[in-house]
């Protein structure tokens, strides 16, 4: 009995998710849920402009909006940071970074979804990607470069790290309110350099780094009407 409810309702949810493909297009998108803009500074890091590749450009969707930039402290840290939002097409604009690994050399080794602590007891739900490629290094021998990632979507009710979720979402809201929610996804990223270059942090360092600095980027994130995100 309890095997026949289970299977019951798998049919239901894969139905309810399937349905969104069956649905008439609707030319009604929500508006932005986030600005396409990032700080010049956050804490000591400093970020410049980061351009977007040729390839994504023919890959994605023309009305593919994007906001980049690489951040830099003294120490000679590095962190890119990109927030790219979905146009009326979001199923040609907005994916899970995981979909695009592969095709940049990179294998996915480990995903965990991450709870970060920010000012005033809130939370920030991200998922946690760590990922490899192997390279040569300059003495010409051969190692594994480990990259770490972190990523979460923000649309204009609603955030989520989640892409299972974000199907949810946009099911109701396009079987109840008749409308696209226009998603945007922000992904924060650095190498660990031990090994590799200076300065050689290990991965816990990495870690540690790209966390705190999360902790100082997030509240910093606004929506397009100025106010703050979270």
């Amino acid at each position: 009995m309890i095997t026949k409810r289970l299977l019951g309702a798998a049919i239901v949810l894969l139905v309810g998710f399937s349905a969104v493909f069956l649905l008439p297009e609707s030319s009604k998108s929500s508006p932005a849920g986030i600005a396409m803009t990032l700080p010049n500074y956050v804490g000591d890091w400093i970020g410049e402009d980061s351009q977007v590749t040729a390839k994504e450009l023919e890959v994605l969707a023309k009305d593919t909006e994007f906001a980049r930039k690489t951040y830099t402290n003294l120490a000679g840290d590095s962190i890119y940071v990109s927030i790219v939002m979905s146009g009326d097409d979001m199923t040609n604009s907005i994916h899970r970074p995981e979909r695009c690994l592969p095709a940049q050399g990179w294998n996915l080794q480990t995903s965990q979804k991450r709870l970060l602590d920010l000012p005033g007891g809130k939370q920030l739900e991200m998922m946690k990607l760590r990922t490899g490629r192997t390279l040569e290094r300059r003495d010409k021998t051969h190692g594994t470069l480990t990259n770490l990632s972190y990523y979460w979507f923000v649309g204009h009710n609603d955030m989520t790290a989640s892409h299972l979720a974000r199907t949810g979402f946009d099911l109701r809201d396009r079987v109840l309110y008749g409308y696209n929610q226009k998603w945007a996804y922000v992904t924060v990223t650095s190498i660990v350099t031990e090994n590799w270059t200076r300065p050689h942090r290990v991965e816990a360092e990495t870690t540690a780094i790209l966390e705190n600095f999360m902790g100082m980027l997030a509240p910093e994130l606004r929506r397009p009407d100025g106010a703050l995100l979270l």
